[in-house]
Order: C-alpha cells, then structure tokens, then sequence
C-alpha cells in the first residue's frame, strides 16, 4: 500500500488526523510504516530488528506528538523522514553512553552470592541508601534523576516527558546532584 499512496494522499491523511479523524491517522500509519521501516534499516544496518523497532517506535511517538506542527500544504515525507533523522541522532547519542560505561573485561572476576561483598569491594556504598536519598529529592528533583540519569532520556526527551522546559530540567538535575552529595557524605 504504502508504494501507491502518493505524497499528497498522505497530506491529506495528516490533514483529517490532525482535526481527529482516526482513520485518516490509522491509514496514514500503515501508509508510511514500511517505508520508515525501511528508511531506519538502511541507516542503521548494523543494529538489530529490535533495535531498529525501538527507533521506528521512537519516531512513530514523535510524529504523534508533533503532528499539529505539520503543515499540509508541504511534503509529508520530508517532514516524517526530518523526525526520523532526529530520533536516528537521539539513538546514537544513547548507544554512545551506554557504551562508553561499558568495560570489556578478557576474564570475569569471581563474585559472591552476597549483594554486599560486591558492592563494598567496588566502592559504590550501600545502594538502599542512595534510593533512600533520592526518594527525599523534591518531586522535580527526584523526576530530572529519573529521566536523565535512569532512563537515560536525551534533555529534549526528558523535556517532552515531564513537561519541563530543557532549563528546568537542567537545574533540577544539578540541584538534585548537589543534595545527593551532600545527602552520601553523611552516611
């Protein structure tokens, strides 16, 4: 379907999803998946399908949550495939952390079935209290750590989610940092 459906259909389509019609949006959705699908796998043909789902999702919520932004009288694939490469970037961003924290060791070490033998022989004290400290952060606060340091959201992510500006956000987090310094020198 998607190879047949022209470039203004799909305008059109947006046009009516964006004064509520769901139909208009669950045609324009099955329209333009295989061909999004496609556009991510050949950008990214060293991850996996799961991978490659994950970012076709990522740009399927970002469409749905900027689709009062497009203006029908343009093209609807420049749009998509704009958002698209955004949420490429995004995904980039995200592996690149995760694998920067990764260390590759020849040999694992032998560890114990005692959570605590692990945890003070590598230093990082007692996990409980940390949940502890962070449980008492003010809700902002305790919502930039979630987004930023658990998840792992971008700040532009984590701003669409909260609903906090990319400013907010950033002062929360360094305000939640601050007290939890102070908060695991104590104990």
């Amino acid at each position: 379907m998607s190879d047949q459906v022209t470039d203004e259909q799909l305008a059109r389509f947006m046009a009516a999803a964006q004064s509520g019609a769901g139909d208009a949006y669950a045609a324009l959705l099955k329209a333009i998946l295989p061909r999004l699908r496609a556009m991510i796998r050949n950008r990214r043909r060293f991850l996996s399908e799961a991978d490659i789902e994950d970012l076709v999702q990522d740009t399927l919520v970002s469409l749905h949550s900027v689709r009062a932004t497009y203006d029908p009288s343009r093209p609807f694939w420049p749009w998509l495939f704009a958002i698209a490469r955004n949420r490429l970037a995004d995904g980039a961003r995200r592996h690149a952390r995760r694998s920067a924290n990764e260390v590759s060791v020849p040999e694992y070490p032998v560890t114990f079935s005692a959570e605590e033998a692990n945890w003070d022989a590598e230093g990082y004290g007692d996990p409980e209290i940390l949940r502890e400290a962070i449980d008492r952060l003010p809700a902002a606060q305790r919502q930039a750590v979630d987004l930023l340091k658990i998840k792992e959201l971008s700040l532009r992510e984590a701003s669409v989610e909260s609903g906090m500006s990319v400013g907010a956000l950033k002062v929360s987090m360094h305000r939640a940092m601050t007290t939890l310094k102070k908060a695991l020198r104590k104990s």
